[in-house]
């Protein structure tokens, strides 16, 4: 494995290289910026070459989400909406510096995360054309206001392929906010089918914690 790291934008990126000139390339923003448990996990399910950039040293509450959202349990923080901001050093400082590294330039440029990432991915959708395909694992489509943002909203660009997945336990909770993610994940998969894209929607055993590497592996390799 061909790993290379760099710094950009006062981010840590790691970019896992494909064997392969010109295969995709798949952003996964990661909580604990290591992409390897990941790429090990693809490999035992299915060799296909792609290019990892993993960004790490996120500030996961902030990065991470579209907007201002109170904490949701009494040990927890709240989210400070600082997605756009992420979004404009994703595209001006880190995927350049990234292009200028990989072999070849990429089938496709394609965005994916777990939880908190997860919604990221599919808010990009809807301020920038750079990516072609998205996967969100275990994404925290709970959050106030997404699903209503996702009905009302047009995305720049439509995907050629779309992957959600959930842990069929990460509703049974009585959590105010969570319980809603299984329904809004299902509603919002609908709509993009209504939308005429080519969406996975796929429930996994377990909360929202379990086999996160592997669910991330799945979902990478969906859209590939």
């Amino acid at each position: 494995m061909n790993i290379e790291k760099f710094e950009a934008a006062g981010k840590e990126a790691t970019l896992y290289h494909s064997k392969e000139s010109g295969s995709p390339l798949i952003i996964l923003n990661n909580y604990a910026g290591d992409g390897k448990p990941v790429m090990e996990a693809a490999e035992k399910l299915e060799r296909k070459d792609f290019n990892l950039l993993c960004v790490g040293n996120l500030n996961w509450d902030h990065d991470m989400t579209p907007w201002y959202c109170p904490p949701i349990s009494p040990k927890d923080t709240p989210c400070t909406g600082g997605a756009d901001e992420y979004l404009k050093l994703l595209l001006d400082d880190i995927l350049p510096e990234c292009l200028k590294r990989v072999n070849g330039k990429p089938s496709h440029i394609s965005i994916a995360g777990y939880s908190l990432a997860g919604i990221f991915a599919l808010y990009a959708l809807y301020h920038t054309d750079v990516f072609e395909r998205a996967a969100s694992m275990s994404g925290s489509l709970w959050f106030p206001d997404f699903k209503e943002y996702v009905l009302s909203h047009e995305m720049k660009r439509k995907p050629d392929k779309l992957y959600l997945s959930l842990g069929d336990k990460e509703a049974k909770t009585r959590n105010r906010y969570l319980k809603a993610v299984q329904e809004n994940t299902e509603n919002i998969a609908a709509h993009f089918r209504e939308e005429e894209i080519d969406v996975t929607l796929e429930m996994n055993p377990g909360n929202h914690f379990k086999d996160a590497a592997l669910r991330s592996a799945k979902g990478i390799l969906a859209i590939i």
